[in-house]
């Protein structure tokens, strides 16, 4: 294992992230202060309580899971798309360094930012609600787990882009209507039964209901889904992630 090459390419990608560290803390604190405002006052005047959980609550681990999943996709993606379009991934494929090796310097750094980001929302939300995590460490868990498995989905987004409009495609036009239709504001159990059956078929569904559980207690799926879902999606990522280095798939002109 080539650990030099693997932190020097970590810690590339983490400079970047510092040199914008004011615009990195300070959207998601104004994002989730708006989305408090929004649909802890607005909806959760009319819903008081969701599974025993006060509303304004509820939705703070829907609201991590937002942000974490974007942010670790768009970390991800841009950090090894920018070598692509420069040309000097090239460089990176010559140099003596493993796939492995190059996945895990740029989905680290890229699952460490959204970590960051996750933390900082876990934060702010103790400035509106009344917050208490009755599994902590498996909330930790299911965070990193989360952060890394979006990242490798991320870092096989910007192998796959070829300019910056399909770099942007999966992030808005699938994963935020995934994550938004996912019961991060609501519980799945609050849908009409058909509804129930099609959400879930939305991977999002066990990655915000695992996470919700180890905040609560209490989840929309059991809590081994959850666990397996999150499995099989790092594990299918990982597997595609492989191929494309065999083949050289968008890596070689």
């Amino acid at each position: 294992m080539n650990w030099q090459a693997i932190k020097s390419i970590y810690i590339f990608e983490m400079a970047r992230f510092f040199r914008t560290l004011t615009q990195s803390f300070i959207s998601p604190v104004i994002s989730t202060s708006l989305y408090f405002v929004v649909f802890g006052a607005a909806i959760g005047s009319r819903i008081e309580q969701v599974e025993g959980v006060s509303y304004g609550a509820f939705i703070v681990p829907g609201l991590i899971m937002l942000s974490v999943m974007t942010q670790a996709t768009s970390n991800a993606s841009f950090g090894i798309y920018f070598p692509k379009f420069i040309g000097t991934i090239y460089e990176l494929l010559s140099a003596p360094i493993s796939f492995f090796e190059i996945v895990i310097g740029y989905v680290g750094a890229a699952a460490t930012k959204a970590l960051f980001i996750g933390v900082i929302i876990l934060a702010t939300a103790h400035l509106f609600v009344d917050l208490s995590i009755v599994h902590p460490v498996a909330m930790l868990a299911f965070l990193v787990m989360t952060c890394l498995s979006f990242a490798l989905l991320g870092f096989i987004i910007g192998l796959w882009a070829q300019n910056f409009e399909q770099l942007q495609l999966i992030p808005l036009l699938v994963i935020t209507p995934l994550v938004f239709l996912g019961g991060s504001f609501y519980s799945i159990s609050m849908l009409p039964g058909a509804w129930q059956t099609v959400a879930m078929f939305n991977p999002v569904v066990y990655l915000v209901s695992g996470f919700r559980w180890s905040f609560f207690g209490v989840s929309d799926v059991p809590i081994g889904v959850s666990l397996l879902a999150i499995g099989l999606f790092t594990a299918v990522c990982i597997g595609v992630i492989a191929w494309i280095f065999r083949t050289g798939y968008r890596l070689k002109p």
